[in-house]
């Protein structure tokens, strides 16, 4: 008698499988739509609450969206390598809560990291056009390098441009220029759209290593056993790490560390609510 394949997929729990499957489609209708001019990210994905795309919604859909095949794959075989294990012990309803909880609390502190790097930006933006000069100029420029490098604008052709406004400060063809370009970096910084279930995922990472902290895994890079709750732990301290070292990142690895905060306190929170650990 013939041996019955059956597919790891067919038994996922409800809600992992889901999520995987909707996850899918809007990449394909991302895919799909895009030649058409219809941009799904401008409707889906998540926009700093200043910038002119922003919707409320944002802070759920851009969970369900992602910038390529490759980001797709590997947020979404962490989470059926590791959601289905939570979901079969929490049950599908407490897993989804779960999910979302830690998803939004990634939105929400991602966010706020945001916040903290543009409203700085937008009170030197507001004060230089009020009182221009060739000094406050050089000192936006020279603070913000990092900033001005990584959303894509010519670094040293900035820097060229401040230091002969220094060497002729009383030209007044200097001023509309440098606002000009001040006013173009902040939104283009307000306008850098946030996909990904990356930080419900780093959350779902969170509570498999709480849960089952002693569980051997094996990384791939480099391929070598661990104990779950030492990855985690090793996640969390590199993204802090790389959260601080390179702000203005196209990673939002503040997404991920807030994703493992919220999954932290939730599953402290259900512990002291509950006669079970989950």
């Amino acid at each position: 008698m013939a041996a019955t394949f059956r597919s790891p997929f067919r038994q996922t729990p409800p809600v992992t499988k889901n999520l995987i499957i909707i996850n899918v489609i809007m990449l394909l209708a991302t895919f799909v739509l895009a030649p058409r001019g219809i941009d799904l990210n401008r409707w889906f994905a998540l926009y700093y609450p200043g910038s002119e795309h922003f919707k409320i919604h944002q802070f759920v859909t851009h969970m369900f969206m992602h910038g390529g095949l490759t980001h797709l794959f590997f947020n979404m075989f962490a989470l059926w390598m590791f959601g289905r294990v939570l979901e079969n012990v929490w049950g599908p309803r407490r897993f989804l809560i779960f999910f979302f909880v830690t998803g939004l609390g990634a939105a929400a502190l991602h966010t706020f990291v945001n916040y903290i790097e543009i409203a700085p930006m937008v009170k030197a933006v507001t004060a230089f056009s009020n009182t221009p000069s060739a000094d406050l100029f050089s000192s936006f420029v020279n603070k913000y390098q990092s900033t001005i490098k990584n959303m894509g604008f010519d670094l040293p052709r900035i820097i060229d441009f401040a230091a002969m406004w220094l060497d002729n400060p009383s030209s007044m063809g200097y001023e509309q220029e440098a606002i000009g370009f001040m006013n173009k970096l902040v939104n283009v910084k307000m306008n850098i759209p946030t996909v990904g279930a990356s930080g419900a995922v780093f959350g779902v990472l969170l509570g498999f290593g709480m849960l089952f902290p002693n569980t051997q895994l094996m990384l791939l890079f480099p391929p070598i056993p661990i104990k779950a709750k030492y990855m985690v732990i090793a996640y969390g301290v590199l993204e802090l790490v790389l959260g601080l070292s390179m702000p203005g990142s196209n990673v939002a690895h503040f997404a991920h560390l807030g994703g493992m905060i919220f999954g932290f306190f939730l599953i402290k929170y259900w512990n002291k609510t509950s006669n079970t650990f989950y």
